[in-house]
């Protein structure tokens, strides 16, 4: 099969609650209704993974692509004993459940360029890609939040650079940067160095993941952020990217720009914001003007700034107009539209004479769902002498009803009472969305 890797994409992270509890081709069902032809499957722990998801994804048509993280982990029991020696310095302390690990720690290195060789050995993903494999961060030097300043840091730029770090704290300090401005430059060279070496030796390094899987797409991530005329220095300043000469060491399949989080989290965002990240992608350009390029978006990660399908689809066509190549978005079920749009069935499969698979684009509540009252059979809009059917199976967004009296010709079903699941989204709610009034959905032959 000819998959497709590039066009309008989605990111997925299936082990949200969203995703639990149903059947892996009911996920497929409902993403392929959607209108998603491939998927960014979130992978948090590179040992543990969702083959049967994969799997069904693949089979039903998609081309699945595995997103990993290169700065950290959001968990570490897949992680060997020493791996607090690993972990990034920061200027201050930080614990918010993220762990950042240092890609000057040999160990993490080499540890992580393993675990990916084996995740693509494993498992038939059609693309990887690292996202986030940058240093902390935006405005870190301000916040703090800024590293990595540790011992294998320190070392490294001691050997290559021959002086000790930048003093970020103690303005008397000979090496204070703002008064060293040379040694502060190495240090952000050292920096931008640093993050393309470490992707290069996950992908191209001895052991790593194109000699794992020679025939796989790669893809790089990078930062894009509306944040003056200087935008472009700034995210190599504070957080080593350049995507240029990223993408000049690494030579992916693709190249994504990640909307960083001062953007996304504006509640007011606007969806034609991208036009305002032609600065990154002109330099991208001007350097791999044959590189396709990919746009990431932010759909609901907080309350205030989920987006709703209007937004997303305006988004995709600036995408479209400013020749992106691709775009996803984080992550599918936390769009305003999860939230705000009634169930609808969107398709109705006679499976055999006595089953028809009724397929919306949202999850369905399973009481309501497999409540048979809530649905009536019609033959020429009129109810049949047995208007129930006789059960009803709910599966994720797919309802099967099953009935001896189905008309062996073109029928319609009349859908009241169903709900969605309010309980099962980021944001949960005491009330859901019901199916509108009236529904009914078309059964062919």
């Amino acid at each position: 099969m000819n998959r497709q890797w590039l066009g309008p994409s989605i990111q997925i992270d299936p082990s949200f609650p969203y995703y639990l509890n149903r059947s892996d081709q009911s996920i497929a069902d409902e993403l392929w209704l959607a209108g998603y032809r491939v998927i960014h499957f979130f992978v948090t722990n590179e040992t543990k993974v969702n083959g049967r998801l994969l799997d069904t994804l693949r089979s039903t048509g998609f081309g699945v692509w595995a997103t990993v993280l290169g700065n950290g982990t959001y968990t570490t029991e897949h992680l060997p004993g020493d791996w607090p020696d690993w972990q990034m310095t920061l200027l201050k302390p930080v614990n918010d459940g993220y762990y950042r690990l240092s890609p000057f720690s040999y160990r993490y290195v080499e540890w992580k360029k393993h675990a990916l060789a084996e995740l693509v050995r494993n498992y038939p993903f059609d693309g990887l890609e690292v996202a986030e494999p940058y240093f902390p961060e935006w405005n870190g030097l301000s916040s703090g939040v800024y590293g990595d300043v540790g011992p294998y840091a320190r070392a490294a730029f001691k050997q290559q650079c021959g002086s000790d770090i930048p003093d970020f704290k103690h303005s008397s300090s000979p090496l204070y940067y703002k008064k060293n401005p040379i040694l502060y430059r190495q240090w952000i060279e050292f920096r931008v160095t640093a993050v393309n070496r470490f992707l290069y030796e996950l992908i191209n390094g001895k052991g790593g993941v194109r000699e794992a899987r020679p025939d796989i797409r790669i893809a790089t991530w990078s930062l894009g952020v509306d944040a003056g005329p200087d935008s472009v220095d700034k995210v190599r300043e504070y957080q080593g990217i350049d995507a240029p000469s990223m993408i000049s060491f690494v030579r992916p399949d693709v190249h994504f720009i990640q909307t960083h989080w001062p953007d996304w989290m504006r509640w007011k965002l606007p969806a034609d914001y991208a036009s305002r990240y032609e600065p990154f992608a002109a330099k991208i350009r001007a350097l791999h003007p044959a590189l396709p390029l990919g746009l990431q978006t932010d759909i609901g990660s907080l309350k205030p700034m989920r987006r709703s399908r209007g937004w997303l689809e305006q988004f995709a066509n600036t995408s479209d107009k400013l020749r992106y190549a691709t775009w996803t978005a984080y992550e599918y079920h936390l769009g305003k539209y999860m939230y705000d749009e009634k169930p609808r069935p969107m398709n109705a499969v006679r499976k055999s004479r006595e089953a028809v698979l009724i397929q919306f684009q949202k999850r369905i509540d399973t009481a309501s769902g497999s409540d048979v009252t809530n649905y009536k059979i019609l033959c020429d809009s009129k109810p049949v002498p047995s208007t129930h059917p006789e059960s009803a199976e709910t599966d994720g967004s797919n309802v099967l009803l099953r009935s001896r009296h189905f008309p062996d010709r073109p029928f319609q079903i009349s859908i009241t009472g169903v709900s969605d699941t309010p309980q099962l989204w980021l944001f949960p709610q005491k009330r859901g969305n019901e199916v509108p009034a009236p529904c009914i959905v078309r059964v062919d032959d």
